[in-house]
């Protein structure tokens, strides 16, 4: 039985046995099979890369448990960039992702972080360019039920998604609603001051004209004047005590 099992994993391993420096290529689109052959391989080859590039050592600290430093709402578009927010997220985010970077629609995972992880900071972020957002100001009626669903709880100032200023001013009515939704929700824990919520905007579109992938805060306890962000924003790095393992000294 071993040895048909070895067989088998050999016989795996073969199919994806593509230098990890092909896994960089673009996916190949040829027929559908193929495309999924490819797909699978690059993940694997990621994985592979990943576990190669670390000690055994380095899960040690993830067996008994997790100690987040901050609970994460973003969307589960895949242009957020995770490595832009946190170089190393692993251990140091309780990362949640929806569409339109929702507490509503997540509200389970978001408490799990905060009641039971005990993370100091909600995080809610947004992006450029974001779809769902998009979708929210269109006509969506024709879409799936569930979809449906979360589109109705994010917030839109227009239905002009075509355009780029109109569809800006959107995502941040959308992250300022999520905001103002948790603290409503952790009001108790933000008033006790457990809790600091904070919104923002990952911008790689470069719609701030601050550079293309910078966050920008805008929203911080319900505070949204650019001024007074700039005041109570923590910029001293050495006064975060980064929990995961991977933290860099």
């Amino acid at each position: 039985m071993r040895k048909f099992i070895s067989a088998i994993l050999i016989t795996f391993l073969l199919w994806t046995s593509n230098s990890l420096s092909e896994s960089t290529a673009p996916i190949a689109k040829s027929d559908e099979r193929n495309q999924m052959k490819d797909i699978v391989r690059h993940i694997l080859e990621s994985n592979e890369a990943f576990v190669k590039n670390r000690p055994s050592s380095y899960f040690t600290p993830f067996i008994h448990g997790q100690d987040p430093i901050a609970t994460m709402v973003i969307c589960a578009d895949s242009r957020l960039h995770t490595h832009a927010l946190d170089i190393h997220p692993d251990g140091d985010l309780f990362l949640v992702r929806n569409i339109g970077n929702q507490v509503s629609t997540a509200e389970g995972s978001v408490e799990y972080g905060i009641r039971h992880l005990h993370t100091p900071v909600l995080f809610i972020i947004g992006h450029s360019s974001c779809g769902a957002v998009g979708a929210a100001m269109s006509d969506y009626s024709e879409l799936e039920p569930s979809i449906k669903r979360e589109l109705e709880t994010i917030k839109v100032v227009s239905n002009k998604p075509d355009d780029d200023v109109e569809v800006k001013k959107s995502v941040e009515a959308n992250v300022n609603h999520q905001v103002s939704t948790a603290l409503i929700k952790y009001a108790a824990d933000i008033k006790e001051g457990r809790l600091t919520v904070i919104g923002g905007v990952y911008d790689f579109r470069n719609d701030y004209h601050q550079g293309s992938g910078r966050l920008v805060l805008i929203n911080v306890n319900g505070e949204t004047d650019p001024a007074a962000i700039r005041k109570v924003q923590p910029l001293n790095h050495d006064s975060i005590k980064l929990k995961g393992p991977a933290s860099l000294k």
